[in-house]
């Protein structure tokens, strides 16, 4: 298989970008779980630009050719949007979900490192063309810089699924999160390779 062509999103791509975010989390068991509906899942955008998309202005939003793929990445000193993203939780996400979704970010944020690192927020493909390597070759893209700068690297993984993923490219699970009725979130954490 052709290595894929990754480039560094730009502004004018965010639309394209967070649509294809929007396909990859369809069947996300955590993000359907705080919009459980298709009406509230697909108008659930801003959610996702107030969590990830902050990486474009940091430079650090990266795409595969046609954007079939995008891994979201905040370098240190840098995060989602966390004022945005809680108004628009409060406003779209139902009453029997908040509380514990609150209770949820709470231990994402006690987990997060407090040296610096670097923290995916995001990182997707579009179903049409998973199983092709896209997203390993994004997070081969990625890591290469964190190594390069001698930074760990962070990030939760909210599907069970991806964990293998992340574990064939050195991050290892600190714990897990999970309140109430909300599935497990998986944080996880790669050291620097020197």
């Amino acid at each position: 298989m052709n290595q894929p062509i990754i480039t560094t999103a730009q502004e004018q791509d965010k639309q394209q970008l967070l649509s294809t975010v929007l396909l990859a989390f369809a069947s996300d068991p955590m993000v359907r779980w705080y919009f459980p509906d298709a009406v509230s899942y697909l108008y659930s955008i801003p959610a996702f630009d107030a969590f990830g998309g902050g990486a474009i202005n940091a430079g650090s939003a990266y795409i595969t050719e046609q954007m079939s793929a995008v891994a979201l990445w905040y370098p240190p000193g840098a995060g989602p949007d966390e004022d945005r993203f809680v108004d628009y939780l409060q406003q779209t996400v139902d009453e029997a979900v908040l509380g514990d979704g609150f209770r949820v970010l709470e231990a994402m944020g006690e987990y997060h490192p407090e040296e610096p690192c670097w923290y995916l927020s995001v990182i997707g493909v579009d179903p049409v063309h998973q199983g092709r390597g896209l997203g390993a070759a994004l997070m081969k893209h990625a890591l290469k810089r964190c190594d390069e700068e001698g930074l760990p690297a962070y990030l939760e993984s909210s599907n069970p699924r991806n964990i293998a993923l992340y574990e064939r490219h050195g991050f290892g699970r600190m714990g897990e999160i999970q309140f109430g009725s909300s599935p497990v979130l998986t944080p996880m954490l790669r050291v620097a390779k020197v």
